[in-house]
């Protein structure tokens, strides 16, 4: 028989290396809105949304004053990060464009709504927001058919 892993696990939380910590945290907390759960000195903080222990990590310990990793070489693609709402990635999107910060992409994959961009070490992140599960897009089969389409951005903007 073959293993299947429950289906209640999620994944906890994304542990990064950063060059900066003072411009990783003015992205994830000053932009994102992720609170400081914890520092350890000046080499790494846990964040958080909601209390939890950690959502994400950020250390220097091995890439202080680095380059950021190749975009051309194995490793993370990018960091998602589900919001509960689409009002709430409007709100996401709104503080991103107030702050002047660049967007990389936006796609609608028929069971999310996703706004691409890179945090300052280049890591890849996507916002998005899930439509429930039962207007997921569908074959005839019952099979799961994501896309990749336009994201009016405009109509997210409009929920806020």
């Amino acid at each position: 028989m073959t293993y299947t892993i429950p289906p209640q696990t999620r994944i906890g939380h994304v542990h990064l290396k950063v060059t900066d910590l003072d411009k990783a945290l003015a992205f994830y907390k000053d932009i994102l809105g992720f609170e400081i759960m914890q520092r350890y000195g000046t080499q790494a903080v846990f964040l958080s949304a909601g209390g939890y222990h950690h959502h994400i990590g950020l250390n220097t310990w091995y890439s202080k004053n680095t380059g950021p990793a190749p975009v051309h070489a194995a490793g993370l693609f990018h960091t998602a990060i589900l919001y509960p709402t689409e009002r709430d990635l409007g709100v996401a999107l709104k503080r991103l464009l107030d702050a002047k910060y660049p967007l990389t992409g936006a796609s609608d994959h028929g069971v999310s709504k996703a706004i691409y961009l890179d945090d300052p070490d280049g890591n890849g992140v996507e916002l998005y927001w899930d439509r429930p599960k039962e207007e997921w897009p569908l074959d005839a089969d019952g099979n799961l058919m994501m896309v990749t389409e336009h994201l009016d951005l405009d109509a997210i903007l409009a929920l806020i």
